[in-house]
């Protein structure tokens, strides 16, 4: 592959940035323009796109300033690797910019609104600058184009990530891996998964100044004494992160898990094939009579996104508390709490102020939910949430796991400890994969599935009431044998008929609403106070039971 350096042309040299007072005469500029001075060494490398690559998909990122082709590669195998493309500078603005960002670094003040746009904030004092040092008319010979260009490398490098500025706009990205100095950064994508980019950050420095720079904007700290990171961007993008050589042999890594601005709601899901109508309105059903369930599933089966998607389901009138890590669900109601758990202030051992899950999940039943909404169980609050279900609040969590047997293991072993008799209070498990599916869906060849969905009624004994076909890509359900749809029966006095005619009844509901384009979960819980209005449950099948 041939190597180009990041915001640089292969043939020409740059001429170094001076100081803002030496340029302000254009006698002086042009005096300095005509020297040759070597360029600074590259800090990151794109690779340019091989000839006897096979192009699959390209999108514009900035328009038109950056571009993505996904490409399959013949050195790969056939398999697909991700290429940036950014608009090249001259030498002459290259200059101009280094000029800039070596002006702001001493004249800009950081705006003093909390709410203000980063971008449009650079661009004006650019401008400001410009004119104070006298560029503009330099600007203005270079041609039509070239201050939308600086314009765009300012945000790129002062407000963006520099040169992970196009990943981290890409929203088909989930995953950014920095794996060391001179590796090619890594991402996962929506369509095609896990593939290469052909940017490489070759100097150290840089990939240290970018880690602290994230380590800034989550408001943590990280050193060569405390080298790990586990943080949220403002953006509640996540990071994982080390520092140099201290636990990692090939210098600094990082991995930045995207957070997606509007979540999945429930057709969302449909559409994507995760569920079906009928497991929608199931689901829907047993949240509806504060039935407990548990996501089970391993990293990327799409756990938190379904329980998002689920949670909001929840009866409007209901309410909700939600305890978390990391502030990830999003949900469309007013009557909900959100905890979010809180690290010690002290170094090294010290707990001080530090704020479990264990602890928020405690509190939270003093604020009489209807349902209680833990982003994850792995430790000791596992055995508070049981207590909470077992005195009737409704639950719904995540466990990470490869079935519904190691979930159970996991719960009653050490750290959580969950007695087998507790078992039973989850009253529903799903368990969701990543799968390849037999068919694109949607132009993607991937997909996340709920692989089954039991229903536990003792400790070792699951009713298995759906599963995944991966042949056909569908769902087989036998909604007849559900245990729980019994004692929703039992609980209105109607029969086991009447239940699955309003299970088929929101299942046509969620068909009508994923032809009506009906998306976003605040739209969706909308409609769904609107069917509780006009098809309110069991009133319609009592009415039928007694044959009015």
């Amino acid at each position: 592959m041939v190597e180009n350096k990041a915001g640089k042309s292969d043939k020409d040299e740059v001429v170094k940035a001076n100081k803002p007072s030496e340029e302000a005469g254009e006698g002086s500029a042009a005096k300095k323009r005509s020297k040759k001075i070597i360029p600074p060494p590259p800090v990151a490398v794109f690779s340019s796109l091989p000839e006897d690559a096979e192009i699959i998909e390209s999108y514009l990122i900035h328009p038109p300033f950056s571009k993505v082709t996904i490409a399959a590669l013949p050195e790969l195998g056939g398999g697909k690797a991700y290429f940036i493309e950014e608009v090249e500078l001259t030498p002459e603005e290259r200059l101009i910019l280094e000029k800039l960002i070596d002006i702001m670094s001493i004249e800009v003040e950081p705006p003093k609104e909390e709410k203000i746009d980063s971008g449009r904030y650079v661009e004006n004092e650019a401008s400001r600058l410009a004119k104070k040092y006298g560029l503009i008319k330099r600007i203005k010979r270079l041609g039509e184009n070239s201050w939308s260009k600086i314009l765009y490398y300012l945000n790129r490098d002062l407000v963006g990530f520099g040169p992970l500025h196009v990943l981290m706009s890409d929203r088909m990205i989930e995953d950014i891996s920095v794996n060391g100095v001179n590796l090619p950064v890594y991402v996962w994508h929506r369509k095609y998964e896990s593939m290469p980019t052909n940017l490489k950050i070759i100097d150290e420095k840089t990939l240290d100044n970018l880690l602290i720079k994230l380590t800034h904007l989550a408001q943590k700290h990280i050193s060569t004494a405390f080298p790990i990171l586990d943080a949220m961007l403002p953006g509640k993008d996540r990071v994982a992160a080390t520092f140099r050589y201290e636990v990692s042999p090939k210098g600094s890594t990082f991995c930045i898990r995207r957070f997606r601005e509007e979540p999945f709601s429930i057709v969302d899901l449909i559409e994507l094939g995760t569920v079906d109508e009928m497991l929608a309105a199931y689901f829907w059903l047993m949240i509806e009579n504060r039935m407990t369930m548990a996501i089970i599933g391993g990293t990327g089966a799409g756990k938190t996104s379904t329980l998002n998607a689920l949670a909001s389901l929840v009866k409007p009138s209901m309410k909700i508390v939600t305890v978390e890590e990391i502030p990830e669900l999003l949900l469309p109601h007013e009557n909900w709490v959100q905890l979010v758990s809180r690290e010690s202030y002290g170094l090294g051992m010290a707990k001080i102020g530090e704020i479990s899950l264990f602890d928020l999940v405690k509190v939270s039943l003093r604020y009489r939910p209807d349902y209680i909404v833990v982003g994850e169980v792995r430790g000791e609050e596992a055995f508070v949430l049981f207590q909470a279900m077992a005195t009737g609040h409704g639950g719904l969590t995540t466990l990470h796991a490869e079935s519904i047997e190691h979930a159970v293991k996991r719960l009653t072993s050490p750290p959580m400890n969950v007695a087998e008799s507790y078992i039973p209070l989850i009253n529903v498990a799903i368990l969701q994969e990543r799968v390849q599916l037999p068919r694109p869906r949607m132009g993607l060849t991937f997909g996340r599935r709920i692989r089954e969905v039991c229903e536990v009624i003792d400790y070792g004994k699951y009713e298995r009431i759906a599963s995944w076909n991966p042949i056909t890509d569908s769902f087989n359900s036998n909604f007849r044998k559900s245990e729980m749809l019994k004692r929703i029966a039992l609980k209105y006095g109607v029969s086991v008929e009447n239940v699955l005619e309003e299970l088929s009844r929101r299942a046509i509901f969620f068909r009508d609403l994923l032809a009506s384009g009906v998306r976003n979960n605040s739209e969706v819980k909308r409609e769904i106070m609107r069917y509780y209005l006009l098809n309110p449950f069991p009133a319609i099948t009592l009415k039928r039971a007694i044959g009015g």
